[in-house]
């Protein structure tokens, strides 16, 4: 409108300037230069009218867009919250009828007293049965050794990966020393003797084992010449290899093992094998019971579980751990290595306790272990320190000497 009307007002006033000036007065042209100015400073009201007009009506799309985004919105949330509501009707209305049906079915107070008789006796029952496992268990091999100190180190050698494992057949007669280089890998290698192990030039050299399939973790041992290791990419998968031939001969799964590292300062290893004067263990972490460790009895022949022990011992700042006897030692550290100790103890047999048992502390070298394999035949630690290869000596004494509750 303001845009066509302008033209026109133009126009009327340069006629009437045209016939102003052919008349020619100067009262007559000052009247014209206030109407010139007048009208320009119209015109420029006219521009800002226009411009503010063009804004406003942008602004009052733009508002009406998001109104209508906003209404869908709210269309969408109100379906949303109508299913809801149905649903939750729904489930309310199962609800009712759920406890209508278990309100017929609550026993009489009779029958609840007969439950927790029952249940009192298959308590008792299970109790039993726990002793008599832990009885045949020292039955079977008259064990009453608990560790007093460790000695005395030795560096044997430096070689493989700052993380490995290295150890020899507890069996009787063996004097064979084996070597697993880094925590993952298909490759082990079999020394005649500690000897042979220890020497610059390995005379004779060492065999090399290439198995069909990888290991992992640290926690590996030979036992009767029988490989036993956590197959890789399993959680809990426990092997039993012939050495002589590299074959599978046996295989089980761990129940409730392999959801967390068996020691937090070890993140690769998630079993741990060992050895002591009972037979075959493995050792993990369960989360089940607070990140604490967990030992089962192995049958050495079958891989069949004889029997768990649920610990009070903590996976958290530990390192590696080993048994003598039925018992187990857990050894703690600090992530940025430092000097290892045994803080922590479980008796199967239930004769000796964490309570009542100091700290033992390894001889001085603030460093940390990958792995610790006890054989019961030497009374020594074989252990991975930073790559090293070291023996620690232990002494040990009868388990009557240990203080009693």
């Amino acid at each position: 409108m303001s845009g066509k009307l302008l033209p026109v007002l133009l126009l009327a006033l340069y006629l009437a300037v045209g016939s102003v000036q052919s008349q020619g007065s100067p009262q007559d042209a000052f009247i014209i230069q206030y109407l010139e100015r007048r009208l320009a400073q119209m015109e420029e009201r006219l521009n800002q009218c226009e411009q503010s007009t063009v804004t406003v009506t942008q602004k009052t799309y733009d508002l009406s867009s998001e109104i209508r985004s906003f209404l869908s919105t709210v269309s969408v949330l109100r379906s949303d919250v109508r299913s809801q509501v149905d649903s939750v009707a729904v489930r309310v209305d199962r609800m009712e009828r759920e406890l209508e049906y278990l309100e017929n079915k609550i026993p009489t107070q009779s029958d609840i007293e007969m439950e927790e008789a029952l249940l009192e006796q298959q308590i008792k029952a299970a109790e039993q049965e726990q002793l008599k496992k832990k009885a045949k268990i020292k039955v079977e091999k008259d064990c009453s050794t608990a560790l007093s100190q460790i000695k005395s180190l030795k560096i044997v050698k430096r070689t493989g990966d700052t993380s490995g494992s290295w150890f020899k057949d507890p069996s009787e007669g063996s004097a064979k020393v084996y070597l697993l280089s880094g925590i993952r890998n298909n490759t082990l290698l079999e020394y005649v003797s500690l000897r042979s192990f220890a020497e610059r030039t390995t005379t004779p050299p060492a065999t090399v084992v290439q198995l069909p399939f990888h290991w992992q973790g640290t926690g590996h041992v030979v036992y009767n010449g029988f490989l036993y290791c956590h197959k890789a990419e399993t959680p809990n998968q426990i092997l039993k290899v012939e050495l002589l031939n590299g074959t599978v001969v046996d295989s089980t799964l761990l129940p409730g093992a392999g959801r967390l590292p068996v020691y937090s300062l070890n993140p690769n290893t998630y079993l741990d094998l060992a050895v002591d004067e009972l037979g075959l263990w493995v050792i993990h972490a369960d989360p089940e019971y607070g990140g604490n460790l967990v030992i089962t009895k192995l049958d050495k022949a079958t891989l069949a579980v004889e029997y768990t022990w649920d610990t009070q011992c903590k996976s958290r700042d530990a390192e590696g751990a080993f048994l003598i006897c039925g018992t187990l030692y857990v050894v703690y550290n600090t992530r940025y290595g430092g000097r290892s100790t045994i803080q922590c103890l479980y008796d199967i047999h239930d004769t000796i306790h964490s309570d009542e048992s100091p700290v033992m502390f390894f001889p001085k070298r603030y460093t940390s272990h990958s792995s610790i394999h006890y054989h019961p035949g030497d009374k020594q630690l074989y252990a991975w320190d930073d790559g090293y290869q070291t023996i620690y000596k232990v002494e040990t004494r009868r388990n009557d000497q240990v203080p009693a509750e």
